[in-house]
């Protein structure tokens, strides 16, 4: 990789800290606090894809799954790091088991009994992605709550009224 092929997703992932938050300050302690996944996780689920692709030359399928695992593990934990929202990015831990056994799948001889679990563990992430992102958004129009209920209570009538149309 070039060296601005490098720096340049740096430069702009500085550049949207620092207009994100103003009294940012660039130290050690806060490169580490903050980009702790970019540095430590991603690189290693990375150098699993590198393996495979370049050393191994595509024989050894196996190599994908835990880097699909890491690399996925790692961007749930930069987004979870960057916008402190860990009590809705957690079903990107599930999603990872999942993008690490369809990239076997992909790439390992396209094992049908692959997607079985693939399916599952996709379906219960986003699941769990839905659930908690709806509950969090409740929970973030708490201050505007009497219009929220008000909207159910219209809501719950209409559809209560709608039902009573039978023969």
């Amino acid at each position: 990789m070039s060296r601005s092929g490098l720096l340049g997703p740096i430069l702009v992932l500085l550049g949207v800290m620092m207009l994100f938050w103003g009294d940012f300050s660039l130290g050690a302690g806060e490169i580490f606090a903050y980009f702790w996944p970019v540095l430590f996780v991603m690189p290693v689920g990375l150098f699993f894809h590198w393996m495979y692709f370049s050393v191994l030359e595509r024989r050894g399928a196996g190599l994908l799954v835990p880097g699909g695992i890491v690399l996925t593990a790692g961007i749930v934990c930069q987004i979870a790091t960057l916008f402190d929202s860990w009590d809705v990015m957690w079903p990107g831990f599930i999603l990872a088991a999942a993008v690490g056994l369809f990239e076997l799948y992909w790439f390992g001889g396209r094992n049908k009994w692959l997607l079985i679990p693939i399916n599952i563990l996709s379906a219960l992430s986003l699941l769990f992605f839905a659930v908690f992102s709806v509950a969090s958004l409740f929970s973030s129009l708490s201050s505007s709550r009497p219009f929220v209920t008000l909207a159910l209570i219209v809501a719950g009538g209409l559809l209560m009224l709608s039902g009573r149309r039978s023969v």
